[in-house]
This record gives structure tokens, C-alpha cells and sequence, in this order.
């Protein structure tokens, strides 16, 4: 269950934690992404996401996927995480999302990757509160929280629907 709390300048929600296994990125995925190397691969199995950590966040925010080859790079994703350590105090980490497979090339600020990229990030830089920079055009921040098994996700939002639904 997502829960979320709403205050006058920010929104907090609680979202499940997931782990990465291991993995490998093909060639033909970090040709359409224009990496050259990599530091790491991860998979996600819970959302079907790859994980692939870069060295700079210099390249990470000049990247320009070809998303038509992207999709056709790999059959078994949602999408492509990439991901880098922030060279400054005001971030931990930077990243980007492409999910073309899903209909749409780039999300400009998600939460939904955090739940396997908080707890990458958390173990690399031993810490359980990190702030991520998400380097999309629009651009994101959110300061988020391992707690008790939960992810806390703050950040400021625009709410632009509210509801209820009931199944």
C-alpha cells in the first residue's frame, strides 16, 4: 500500500523496498544508450528494471538514447536505469530512467525506481538518508529514507489528482 502524507511544501510517500541481483547489460543496450563502460549492472525483478551504474554524472546528464534501438536492445525490461555518484555535498547520486519499452522514452523525476536504488545507494555509502538528483531535462530531487523496511520518499510535488479507488 502506498501511503502518502501532503504538507504545505512537500509530499512524503512510503513506498515497498526491493533488491537488485546482479546482472549483465548487453552491448547493443549501452550502444543505443551511448555508454561506453559501465561500473555496474543490477536487475530489479519486482519492476523488470536494469540498473546500470556509470562513473560520471557529467555523462549521465548529456546522454541522448536512441530509444528506437533501445527497445529493440533488449526484450525482457520495463526500462534502464542509469545511474552515478554525485560529485558534490548537495546530492548522493544522480540518475535517469528511459522506458520506451513502456511507451514513454524518459521519466523526468520517478519514485517508483527508488525502492532498488535507494538501498543500492545506502549500502555503497553506508548511510540509511540520501538526497538523489534526477538529471532528465525537467530535473527532480528527493531526499529518501530506508526505514524499518519501508522507503520514505519527501520531495516538493504538485498534486494534480486525488482519489480513492476501491477493488
Amino acid at each position: 500500500m502506498l501511503n502518502a502524507l501532503v504538507t504545505t511544501d512537500q509530499v512524503e510517500l512510503t513506498f515497498p523496498v526491493y533488491g537488485t541481483t546482479p546482472s549483465v547489460a548487453p552491448q547493443a543496450l549501452l550502444k543505443a544508450l551511448g555508454i561506453a563502460e559501465i561500473v555496474n549492472a543490477e536487475f530489479n525483478s519486482e519492476t523488470k528494471i536494469l540498473l546500470i551504474e556509470i562513473e560520471s554524472i557529467t555523462e549521465l546528464a548529456v546522454l541522448k538514447p536512441d530509444c528506437s534501438a533501445l527497445i529493440h536492445s533488449h526484450n525482457s525490461i520495463n526500462g534502464v536505469l542509469v545511474t552515478a555518484p554525485s560529485t558534490s555535498d548537495e546530492f548522493d547520486f544522480h540518475s535517469r530512467y528511459f522506458w520506451p519499452w513502456s511507451g514513454t522514452n524518459e521519466d523526468p523525476a520517478t519514485g517508483g525506481t527508488h525502492t532498488f536504488l535507494a538501498p543500492y545507494w545506502a549500502s555503497r555509502l553506508n548511510k540509511t538518508k540520501i538526497i538523489s538528483f534526477q538529471s532528465s531535462k525537467r530535473t527532480g530531487h528527493m531526499e529518501v529514507e530506508l526505514v524499518d523496511g519501508r522507503l520514505i520518499i519527501r520531495s516538493q510535488a504538485t498534486i494534480v489528482l486525488d482519489g480513492e479507488l476501491r477493488i
